[in-house]
Order: structure tokens, then C-alpha cells, then sequence
């Protein structure tokens, strides 16, 4: 299981959640973070920090957001992107269903 960054986060990307993550899993898309999910390690200290509550367990992400978690497998799976966020900065992409999304701010 792992967390997942949903719909709140895009185009806000606050990045506290990154600060507080213990193992470096929160990676930076254009217009959203995504948390690698063979990285995490469930701690929780990410929705914690998050201020637009755009973070939620697996387990508890509310119907209209269930898109997030493959949205979160599929940008790993593209990306490629693993060992730690720190040492990629910002990806400068994000996953086909973020791009397609209306501007949200």
C-alpha cells in the first residue's frame, strides 16, 4: 500500500509533503507530484504536511480521485523515475491524463 496525490495537487504543487517525506518517494511532474509507490513507506507524514489535503492512503482515496492511483503507477512506469526524487529535481512531465486537465487554478 502507499499514498496517493490527487486532483488538489494540480497545477498547486505546495511541496511541504516533499520536506516531511522520510525516503525521498515524492517526485515533481509539470503539474503535480506523484509518490512513487515502491518507495513509500506508508509513514504518513506526507498527508500530514499537505495543505490543500490532496493526499490520501490508498485505502481511503474518495471515489472522484480513483483515477490518481494508476495516474501515480502509470508515471512511474513511464518515467522511470526511482531511487529518490533529490537526485532528479523537477521531471518536467507529467502523466497524459494530468496534461489533459483543465487548468485548475
Amino acid at each position: 500500500m502507499a499514498y496517493v496525490i490527487a486532483l488538489p495537487c494540480v497545477d498547486f504543487k505546495d511541496k511541504a509533503c516533499q520536506l516531511e517525506c522520510p525516503v525521498d518517494a515524492i517526485y515533481e511532474g509539470e503539474r503535480t507530484l506523484y509518490i512513487n509507490a515502491d518507495e513509500c513507506v506508508d509513514c504518513g507524514a506526507c498527508e500530514a504536511a499537505c495543505p490543500r489535503g490532496a493526499i490520501f492512503y490508498e485505502d481511503d482515496l474518495p471515489e472522484e480521485y480513483q483515477d490518481f492511483y494508476d495516474i501515480g503507477i502509470q508515471f512511474f512506469k513511464t518515467t522511470g523515475a526511482s531511487g529518490g526524487a533529490a537526485r532528479f529535481g523537477s521531471l518536467g512531465v507529467d502523466e497524459p491524463r494530468v496534461v489533459a486537465l483543465a487548468p485548475q487554478n
